[in-house]
């Protein structure tokens, strides 16, 4: 099977349980991911995620296999004038 029939295969259910054997390590049944497997399981998640779901993301995976990146001007253009990104309390109470 060559990879591109291979993602196209792939359900949203299983490639839910690749995400999660690429979070925790391990596939569904907990036997451990291999060294090989988890490159290989990474590809296919990065493949099915540019392909099925695009996304608007800075840095991405684009449909032709390429890494996606947008420019200081492009991010900054995205936030929305009084959008808050993240606020913190400097202030130690502790």
């Amino acid at each position: 099977m060559e990879f591109e029939q291979l993602v196209a295969s792939i359900t949203p259910a299983t490639f839910e349980k690749l995400i999660q054997a690429v979070e925790t390590g391990r596939w569904a049944d907990g036997v451990q991911l291999s060294d090989q497997q988890k490159e290989h399981t990474v590809q296919l998640v990065l493949a099915y995620q540019a392909k099925y779901l695009p996304s608007d993301e800075p840095f991405r995976v684009g449909k032709d296999g390429l890494l996606v990146t947008k420019s200081k001007r492009e991010m900054r253009d995205s936030i929305q004038p009084n959008q808050t990104i993240a606020t913190f309390n400097l202030a130690s109470g502790d």
